[in-house]
């Protein structure tokens, strides 16, 4: 393509360009890539016209398709940013920075570096889109010429296509763009699936061809007889779309009859409704497949009739219905909501998506990098679901979202304190899975505070955010209490006093000789585990002396470490050295019933670990560690073991166990049932038990049964 090709292009939709700047920018480029070539052998000046070239079909402004044509100078020239900013201005060098800063991140290294090069694309889109729309021509330029490389290379990039890049053009709106880069990057990730399905469809295009020329004609014919203006378009679908449907549906090819969309284009929104009534009245509408994207458009601004009806020769057919602005916007993406008024772009509406001003939200409340790559590459491959508040504000959440997520959206407060939903006017629970035209209203309570448990309920990341921020809070206020109360009692055995201490001045010596930033992390760090008395008690106690650390046997350390009960119980059962609530957890090793004796070991990060005295791992942990627990008997609470039951392989004989199990009054919770080569049956219950006394009662009654050879309690091996 020449400049002059170039500038006629950009013209048809831009007539007051700069095409001077435009030319300049070409006659640069060429300049500056002469003598590179490319692994197809052509010459490299190639790509950056041809990238420029795909910018003008998404109709986008001068400074954009400059940047196509220098977005590899900096980069891979002698070419430096200040030189382009001389020559170009400083708006297109921002952008071919961007682009060249976008253009060092890969998506395939390991998770920890991928999420951190993510965010470095997230906030590039935010500063200004277009850098990545560059970019996304870039990369389908790229898998067009894919071929030259080598199979591991060709798989790398196309694997990363269609993680990244073909979600972030289908969240753009850039539909051709998606289509095109999941084609090429099933061709090069599944080369066999991808010529064998063009094999598939190639044998059918004569026989495709006839019918879409049929069912068009059908189409516009009724459509003229009811007056409405229309162009009526047929479309094979694309391979990508195709194996998507045999994976996820589990079809061979044969089995795929919907291989063809169909799309009418008419004047204003009513008649987009009289049209589907002429297609639902003449061809049977297939149940659940209609889909209202005018009155609920997508999130990239996308708006359209879907239906799917059978069609000739009981054939399913998909028919999209919009008007020709919706389909330009369709079409163009985000491109479709720009235009030109005297040589300037102007910008229709906000340029950056409301998707887009989420994950810019997003990644400035979710710390975790890898989380917060996991969770937006869930999102760019998400289905919306519309949802209106009361006052009829419309909201869009992934597929799966909760009430939840519905109240956090409202405002993070209302989330930290949601009790119900209101859903059209019915109440229910948290867990509601929210559904597309839902009427949503929350109902809180001041008492009420976020569960762990709410993770497992809520999709979007503002959600999961909030309630980790509570969760973290919360677990270090616990964290802290357990500290101090650990230290105070050391201190106390040491007749020292901890106000004492600090006004001495040691335990703030003490806090920075150990690195910490203050008390509270301190104590916190205690109470995690992730310090040990041991290791605090040098910097607090005299250098000399009887009370010195250094004349300390281990007898006295063993009382120094040693832990009292106190009062006080915990949700868990378990009482842990007068602190209520501590975050306690069962050791899975040994799996502790009420009743039998037990202690606990700080764990890093993860509160008290509650084992049964004679646990291997708890004789191998660090006594400095170990802290008193006991049971709290006040708490009444079951906890599931499971009982393996080796027996005859008879009828009738796991009803005489589940009986005699429930006999003692404990649930089932699972049963499973395997047979042995030697006419033996392996049975494996988890049963609740309140107590070791209850589960001696379960084995003994197991044990009495004719045809049970042998009775014994699983603990998990680690």
């Amino acid at each position: 393509m020449t400049h002059q090709q170039l500038i006629d292009t950009i013209q048809t939709y831009h007539p007051d360009a700069n095409t001077d700047l435009l030319a300049r920018a070409y006659t640069f480029s060429e300049r500056m890539h002469q003598g590179q070539k490319r692994r197809s052998g052509e010459p490299y000046f190639v790509h950056p016209v041809e990238v420029a070239k795909l910018l003008t079909t998404m109709k986008l402004d001068v400074p954009t398709v400059i940047t196509g044509l220098l977005h590899d100078t900096v980069e891979d020239t002698l070419t430096t940013l200040e030189e382009v900013e001389q020559q170009f201005g400083t708006e297109v060098a921002g952008l071919v920075d961007g682009v060249t800063k976008i253009s060092q991140i890969h998506f395939t290294t390991r998770e920890e570096r991928q999420a951190e090069n993510f965010r470095k694309m997230i906030l590039a889109m935010g500063r200004d889109i277009r850098v990545v729309l560059v970019k996304l021509a870039d990369r389908t330029h790229n898998m067009r010429t894919l071929s030259y490389l080598s199979p591991n290379k060709r798989r790398e990039i196309a694997a990363e296509t269609l993680d990244i890049y073909a979600p972030l053009a289908h969240r753009l709106g850039i539909y051709w763009l998606k289509s095109e880069l999941e084609d090429n990057a099933l061709r090069y990730l599944h080369p066999e699936v991808y010529r064998q399905l063009k094999r598939d469809i190639a044998k059918k295009k004569t026989e495709r061809a006839a019918y879409i020329d049929e069912v068009i004609s059908i189409l516009q014919a009724k459509l003229d007889h009811a007056r409405i203006s229309a162009d009526v378009h047929g479309r094979p679908k694309h391979f990508y779309s195709i194996y998507q449907k045999m994976e996820s549906q589990n079809l061979l090819f044969d089995q795929i009859y919907d291989l063809v969309a169909f799309r009418i284009i008419v004047n204003s929104v009513s008649e987009c409704y009289g049209a589907l009534g002429i297609v639902h009245s003449h061809w049977r509408p297939v149940p659940g497949r209609f889909k209202d994207y005018i009155a609920l458009p997508k999130a990239n601004r996308y708006q359209s009739l879907h239906t799917t009806v059978i069609g000739p020769y009981g054939e399913r057919i998909e028919v999209q219905i919009r008007t020709h602005d919706m389909h330009r916007i369709a079409e163009e993406g985000i491109a479709a909501h720009w235009t030109y008024k005297e040589g300037r772009r102007v910008v229709e509406e906000d340029q950056r998506f409301s998707w887009l001003r989420q994950l810019l939200e997003w990644q400035q409340q979710v710390q975790d990098p890898a989380e917060f790559l996991h969770t937006v590459k869930g999102d760019l491959f998400t289905e919306e679901v519309y949802v209106f508040t009361p006052k009829g504000d419309l909201h869009d959440f992934p597929q799966g979202a909760s009430a939840v997520d519905f109240a956090y959206r409202v405002h993070s407060e209302v989330g930290n304190h949601c009790t119900a939903a209101r859903v059209n006017g019915r109440l229910v629970p948290l867990r509601y899975q929210l559904r597309n035209g839902d009427t949503v209203e929350i109902v809180t309570k001041p008492s009420q505070t976020p569960s762990k448990d709410w993770l497992k309920l809520v999709k979007t990341p503002k959600a999961q955010a909030r309630i980790r921020q509570w969760v973290k809070a919360q677990q270090r206020e616990r964290s802290v209490a357990l500290g101090r109360e650990l230290l105070e009692r050391e201190l106390s055995r040491h007749q020292l006093d901890a106000t004492a201490l600090r006004k001495q001045g040691k335990l703030e010596g003490a806090i920075k000789a150990l690195g910490y930033k203050g008390e509270e992390t301190l104590l916190a760090a205690l109470g995690y585990g992730q310090l040990t008395v041991r290791n605090l008690l040098p910097h607090l106690l005299p250098a000399n002396g009887s009370q010195s650390w250094q004349a300390l046997g281990e007898a006295e350390l063993d009382k120094i470490v040693s832990r009292t009960d106190r009062e006080g119980g915990g949700r868990s059962g378990v009482r842990v050295g007068g602190i209520g609530d501590i975050l306690v957890r069962f050791g899975r090793c040994c799996n502790p019933l009420p009743g039998e004796r037990i202690l606990g070991v700080i764990t890093r990060g993860k509160g008290v670990t509650v084992h049964a005295v004679e646990c291997q791992r708890l004789l191998e942990s660090d006594p400095q560690r170990h802290v008193a627990v006991s049971w709290d008997k006040a708490n009444d609470f079951t906890r599931t073991v499971k009982v393996e039951v080796l027996s005859e392989d008879r009828p009738g004989l796991l009803a005489a166990m589940s009986k005699a199990i429930s006999s003692v009054e404990v649930n089932i919770k699972s049963a499973n049932v395997r047979t042995l080569s030697d006419n033996r049956a392996l049975n494996v219950f988890e049963v609740m038990v309140g107590s070791a006394t209850d589960l001696k009662r379960v084995v003994n009654n197991l044990g009495k049964i004719r045809g049970v050879v042998k009775v014994n309690r699983v603990r998990e091996r680690q």
